[in-house]
């Protein structure tokens, strides 16, 4: 079976990525459009560098597969892979303030009582056509966004090719998994790379990417619907 939207490269999508920011300058990082910085107050700022390295990889995963789309760096992590519930929402906030077609968000809060204001932001982000593409749980526990019904909920499946994904209801709603490996390192054994959750998110954002640049105008709408028929079609061929 060919890749999932196989002919498609992301041209015309514009992909936010909320992370650690990004490294430019990595060789597997073809190019950044721009971004900004979440600040510890929840004000946005300049600047983006990425001093941790896991939104330089997360990215490089998304563009592998889709090298033409225009990308932004949203950096919430600053000195750890930690942020807070309202710097993450501010994040998206930015993201649609900025019309981004698909946002990548290889993370979340696993505490419900945020779950109203991420509904609210999910919804507000499906209103204004943006696609948001997060972790649906992280060791058995639901995380916010990803689980809710008007985001692309993630989950990770090991034995999935990076080069494909698949879908299945759970409890109502579609979950899209992934392979959990990122673009590989030379010289760097699989093992020892990163690896996980995040991942699975990357590579099913850059499916959703290619959907959007094959359906065109149709996509933000009917992105979803687009992904779970090309998985569908696949799970029925195998």
């Amino acid at each position: 079976m060919p890749e999932a939207f196989a002919a498609a490269t992301g041209r015309g999508v514009r992909v936010a990525v909320i992370d650690s920011g990004v490294n430019p300058n990595h060789p597997h990082i073809g190019g950044v459009a721009g971004g900004a910085s979440v600040g510890a107050e929840g004000g946005i700022e300049a600047g983006y560098t990425d001093l941790l390295g896991h939104g330089t990889a997360v990215m490089a995963a998304i563009q592998e597969k889709a090298p033409a789309a225009e990308y932004f760096a949203v950096r919430v992590f600053h000195d750890a892979l930690r942020t807070s519930a309202s710097n993450l929402l501010r994040a998206i906030e930015w993201c649609i303030e900025q019309k981004m077609d698909v946002v990548n968000l290889s993370l979340g809060t696993l505490n419900p009582a945020h779950a109203e204001r991420f509904a609210q932001a999910a919804e507000c982000a499906a209103e204004a056509g943006t696609l948001l593409a997060a972790a649906r749980e992280t060791d058995g526990q639901l995380c916010y966004p990803g689980c809710l019904p008007r985001v692309f909920s993630v989950g990770l499946d090991w034995d999935c090719p990076r080069d494909a994904y698949r879908c299945e209801m759970n409890d109502g709603n579609t979950v899209f998994y992934a392979s959990g490996y990122p673009r590989p390192a030379p010289g760097v054994p699989r093992a020892r790379n990163l690896h996980g959750i995040s991942f699975a998110v990357a590579n099913m954002t850059a499916f959703i990417v290619r959907a959007c640049e094959v359906h065109g105008g149709q996509a933000r709408g009917g992105a979803r619907a687009w992904c779970i028929s090309d998985a569908l079609v696949r799970q029925a061929v195998r």
